[in-house]
This record gives structure tokens, C-alpha cells and sequence, in this order.
């Protein structure tokens, strides 16, 4: 019975965003998702986001400093920059390199690097988080990445990558939405939105379980909490927070 409601809520789902499916199908959806829709979204949903999770934000942060070069610098590079919501919690003097593999950020971004002046912006590269080929292997202090591992193609390649471009010592900074216990009434939502959701927010998986892919990932230290973070009528509360030490 639990399945046949999945499925028609599913179909419920799917028949009131009907017009994106069409859109999609006719090959239109995705660029403007891409362009338009999804940068707005994602600045909305960021601003409620920081609210929501600015607490433990500062927490995770907080220990940046110790992760500095030999030469007393620090260099960053954060994956899915998308509009820097995470520039206000970096160490003054941070050297940061953003990367994303969506270059339409501009507006919102360009004014988050103007209110965080206190920070030295390196570059902008245009990058997957599975393939950062355009940074030398072992060049940065600290990797960040917040709620961009449900949306990448390949977790595991992307945290190779990540092990790759950092300093022995150096060290990953995550927190990410991620599938709630299974017998909860969330993994169940969770099920019922992710075809359409996925499809509607530019590949972003519900239901990815990252913790066991950190664990299976080669860190010497791995530092990880569950923590929820409410979020008004979105199937993400369950969260992840932590980081890991190359």
C-alpha cells in the first residue's frame, strides 16, 4: 500500500508541474532553469538557508584559521560558489577561489564579494565538482562545499578531486542536505517529490545518503553530525555538517 500511495502522489506531483515535463521535453526547461530560474531560486532559498543554519555555519568555520599554509596564508577554494552566501564566515586575509559549474550568479555575486571585503578573491572558474583540472593538485589549505554534493553527477568523484587540489593536512568543510531515516514520514515525502523536485531544481537528489560516501572517501579524520535544519514545507531538513582532514 505505501508504494501504490508513492506512486500516485508522485503522479499528482508530476501532473501539477506538467508544464515544466513539457518544457523539458521540448528541450527548453533546462537552460532556462539554468539561466534564469535556478540562480533566482537559489538566492532565496539561500537567505532563508543562512537563517536557518547561520548557527552552525559559524561552528563549522570557526577552526579555519588552523588549517593555514606553512606560509601563514590561507588558501580556499569553495565548489558551487553560486551566489557566496559563505563569504561572511571565512577569515579575513582568506585567499578564495571560486569555482561552479553555473556561471549566472553574477548579480547576486558580485554583491556578496563587495559586503565581504575582508576577503582576497583570487579567480572564478567555471568547473564541475568532479573535474577541477584548471587547480594543481595539493594547492589549497581548505575545500568548502555546502549544499552542492545532491546535485553533482559522481559524489565519489568529486571528493577525489577534492583530496586531490589539497595540502596534506589540508582540510574538506561540508554541510549538506541529506535522506532522512528510512522509516520516517520525510524519507516517504522525500520518495514522493524526488523525480519532479530533481527536475525542477537542476538535478538535486533528496534522498543521497553522503555520509557513507565521506566515510568511504580516504580522510585521515572525519568529523560529522546529523543535524536538522527546518526548512518551511522542503522536503531537506536532515542535514550533515562536519569536516574532513586530508
Amino acid at each position: 500500500p505505501e508504494a501504490a500511495a508513492m506512486k500516485m502522489l508522485r503522479a499528482g506531483l508530476a501532473l501539477l508541474a506538467w508544464p515544466i515535463y513539457l518544457l523539458s521535453f521540448l528541450g527548453i526547461w533546462e537552460p532556462f532553469c539554468r539561466k534564469v530560474f535556478f540562480p533566482f531560486f537559489l538566492e532565496k532559498l539561500s537567505r532563508v538557508h543562512d537563517k536557518k543554519s547561520k548557527k552552525h555555519k559559524q561552528e563549522l568555520f570557526r577552526n579555519l584559521p588552523d588549517f593555514r599554509g606553512p606560509s601563514g596564508e590561507l588558501r580556499l577554494l569553495e565548489i558551487g560558489t553560486g551566489s557566496g552566501s559563505n563569504f561572511q564566515f571565512y577569515p579575513p586575509g582568506c585567499k578564495v577561489t571560486c569555482t561552479d559549474i553555473n556561471p549566472n550568479f553574477q548579480e547576486s555575486l558580485s554583491r556578496n564579494m563587495k559586503k565581504n571585503q575582508h576577503l582576497r578573491y583570487e579567480q572564478f572558474l567555471v568547473a564541475a565538482g568532479e573535474d577541477l583540472r584548471q587547480v594543481p593538485s595539493g594547492s589549497v589549505d581548505a575545500v568548502v562545499c555546502t549544499l552542492v554534493l545532491c546535485s553533482v553527477h559522481s559524489v565519489s568523484s568529486t571528493l577525489r578531486e577534492v583530496l586531490r587540489v589539497l595540502r596534506p593536512g589540508g582540510a574538506f568543510y561540508f554541510l549538506e542536505h541529506v535522506a532522512a531515516e528510512h522509516s520516517s514520514w520525510t524519507y516517504f515525502w522525500q520518495q514522493v517529490c524526488f523525480p519532479t523536485w530533481k527536475l525542477i531544481f537542476a538535478g538535486c537528489c533528496l534522498t543521497r545518503e553522503l555520509w557513507k560516501n565521506l566515510e568511504e572517501a580516504k580522510f585521515s579524520e572525519l568529523k560529522i553530525e546529523h543535524i536538522s535544519v527546518a526548512m518551511p514545507w522542503m522536503p531537506i531538513e536532515p542535514h550533515i555538517v562536519g569536516y574532513g582532514v586530508k
